[in-house]
This record gives structure tokens, C-alpha cells and sequence, in this order.
């Protein structure tokens, strides 16, 4: 059994008894199929962001169940025949209380490791990041991170303001 969720557009124009009869049709079908009801939400009338069926409002209704997915086919052409029910979506709940990562989490753990042992942190490659880094500083010939002081940052600041002023005036012979 999977958990669906099933969302219903009925005609606006339908009285109060005949838009409850339908979605007891709907709850009946489900059931007869052998699904349970979880939840049967009205959300009311809406205005639908286009006309279907030359109505610009719905009353809308939003229902949670849990079904075989055999059956959702039978289902939905039922509410395709239905004249009350303007449009339908059915989609599938994901159950969020088993992860990929919960069900992955045996298979990886190392097998040479006995049950009371704890895997070894990866600073190896975090040792190797840092070298590659520092050689690569080298070769640039740069200096390290904290050698660098105020002044040397004010000394780039004041030369970046040295280029925007040659493109003023390169603008300005251009004109």
C-alpha cells in the first residue's frame, strides 16, 4: 500500500448535498478498491488561475489515502466519466520517515571494522587539500594568509583607485 494524495476541482455551480454526494462517490471508490481514507479536507470555492469548462472558480477538496497502485488507474477513470469533478491530480507521498541515507548507512561502514570500533576521521585528505594549497601559494609566489597586513591591503586599495581613474580619462579623449 502506498500514500496518495488526491486533489478535486468541482464545478462551482454544484448545491451543498450534491458536492458532498460526490465526494462521498470518490471516498466510496477508494474505498471499495481497498484503500483507507487518512484525511478529507474541504478547502472551499477559489478562483482558478484559468477558466475549465468556462468557470473561473472551483470548490476544491484535498484528500490523503493509502492504496494499492494497482488501483489508482480504476480511480482516476471513474473521476474522468465524473461530470461534477473538473480536474483531479493524484500523486504520490513520499514517506518521509525512512531516508536513502538511513537505508545506505549499513553498507558504508567499512567490513574490516568490529562492532566496538570507530572509523578513522579523514584528516589525511584534509592534510593533502592544505599542502596542494600551500604549494600552489609558492609557485605563485605569493605571500601566506596571515602575513598580509593593513597596510598591504590599503596599497591595493589605492592602486585600484589609480585604474579607475586612467579609464575616465581614456573615456574622456575618446569623446
Amino acid at each position: 500500500m502506498r500514500r496518495y494524495e488526491l486533489m478535486l476541482l468541482f464545478r462551482p455551480d454544484l448545491e451543498d448535498d450534491k458536492l458532498q454526494s460526490a465526494v462521498e462517490k470518490v471516498t466510496r471508490a477508494i474505498v471499495n478498491a481497498g484503500g483507507t481514507l487518512t484525511k478529507v479536507s474541504p478547502w472551499g470555492k477559489r478562483r482558478m488561475a484559468y477558466d475549465i469548462q468556462h468557470f473561473r472558480e472551483a470548490s476544491y477538496f484535498l484528500l490523503h489515502f493509502d492504496i494499492a497502485p494497482s488501483a489508482i488507474r480504476e480511480l482516476e477513470r471513474g473521476m474522468l466519466i465524473s461530470e461534477e469533478i473538473l480536474r483531479h491530480l493524484v500523486t504520490v507521498l513520499v514517506d518521509h520517515g525512512t531516508s536513502v541515507d538511513e537505508e545506505l548507512a549499513p553498507a558504508a561502514v567499512p567490513v574490516d571494522l568490529q562492532d566496538g570500533d570507530q572509523p578513522a576521521p579523514a584528516v589525511d585528505q584534509v592534510d593533502e587539500v592544505e599542502e596542494v594549497a600551500a604549494e600552489a601559494d609558492a609557485e605563485a609566489d605569493l605571500p601566506e594568509r596571515d602575513e598580509l597586513d593593513d597596510e598591504g591591503l590599503e596599497a591595493d586599495a589605492v592602486g585600484a583607485d589609480d585604474d579607475e581613474e586612467t579609464e575616465e580619462a581614456g573615456t574622456a579623449a575618446q569623446a
